[in-house]
């Protein structure tokens, strides 16, 4: 295995999988050939005649995957649907009900990739798809997950709004006509006060204030210490720092790459993402199905380690090709640096 790292394999996957030693990668991300869905040389998965032979052999590379990968590891599976005979199928969800059933494996996310630039077609009787699931696979609760890496130039956070000094003056016209206590409005004009020169600072990007008898109670959970200062001093203080939640979507353009006749290049973008999020620098990565490359990009943008297995020549060369270029960009631009 050791000369097959940052390399594509052309080959079989699951036959070179079986190759490779036990929980030695750490994290496998692929995205295999959709059913009957596009002209992929005619040769390995997708071509299956029935649905549930195509669901069968991709378990197989799956459950090889599922030994390769490391306890702290994870697996990305992206897969696509498909209409047969005006009947959306599900392709997705049934293979991950069925990657999970073993019971040695747990699914953590459904991670939604919102295509911006769908194919343009003017269906009548149904919606157009922009949507692919990306299914985020573990073996253990132990697996490595480095949340703040995530979606980082979307978390930076927000400026404050230019409506903060009126939202505080409302805020103090409210407590004025509570029902507080003289000693309670006291704390928390202080407490509005400073909350507001926070903002005005930088330190936050905003703020909300809940006041006992005006506003709704929070519930339990989360809400909890709110409700209990709610209780003790009749306010509290919400701090908002102005960064995104990290959901569970992704949006970004179906990619093209010039000269590449690949029928499904997914993004690399996208690809990063993910190993941001799964993975650290020099650790290595598996793609088996690494088709145009964009696994072998992501990995080198981001210094990690990859192996591509790919059983179609064409595609191997055009994965060679693409990340080599890839590779004297870099070369290019750390002489320049």
């Amino acid at each position: 295995m050791q000369n097959w790292i940052d390399t594509v394999v052309c080959g079989d996957s699951l036959a070179l999988l079986r190759e490779m030693p036990s929980e030695s990668v750490s994290l496998v991300i692929t995205s295999p050939p959709y059913f009957q869905q596009r002209e992929y040389g005619g040769i390995g998965i997708g071509n299956e005649g029935e649905l549930n032979d195509y669901i069968a052999n991709l378990l197989q590379i799956f459950r090889e995957c599922v030994r390769v990968v490391t306890p702290t590891g994870s697996i990305v599976w992206n897969l696509g649907d498909k209409y047969l005979k005006s009947n959306l199928m599900l392709i997705p969800h049934r293979f991950a009900i069925a990657a999970t059933a073993p019971g040695d494996i747990r699914l953590v996310n459904t991670v939604t990739w919102v295509k911006s630039n769908p194919t343009p077609r003017q269906f009548q009787r149904r919606l157009v798809n922009s949507v692919e699931p990306f299914f985020h696979f573990v073996k253990s609760d132990d697996y490595f997950y480095h949340l703040a890496a995530f979606m980082e130039e979307d978390n930076r956070p927000k400026k404050a709004s230019g409506a903060t000094a009126q939202l505080g003056k409302r805020y103090f016209e409210l407590i004025e006509g509570s029902e507080l206590t003289d000693t309670d409005k006291s704390k928390a004009r202080i407490a509005l006060t400073q909350v507001i020169q926070e903002v005005k600072n930088g330190e936050l990007a905003g703020f909300r204030m809940k006041i006992r008898g005006i506003h709704s109670e929070p519930f339990g959970g989360q809400e909890g210490g709110r409700k209990i200062q709610l209780e003790k001093q009749g306010f509290t203080v919400i701090r908002l720092h102005g960064n995104k939640l990290k959901r569970d979507v992704i949006e970004t353009p179906v990619e093209s790459v010039k000269g590449c006749r690949h029928p499904a290049i997914y993004p690399v973008a996208l690809v990063e993402e993910f190993l941001k999020l799964l993975t650290c620098p020099d650790e290595l990565v598996l793609d088996p199905f690494m088709g145009s490359g964009s696994t072998g990009v992501a990995c080198k943008n981001l210094g990690r380690r990859y192996i591509g297995f790919e059983i179609n020549p064409e595609y191997c060369e055009m994965a060679h090709a693409r990340i080599a270029s890839t590779e004297v960009v870099q070369s290019l631009l750390e002489g320049l640096l």
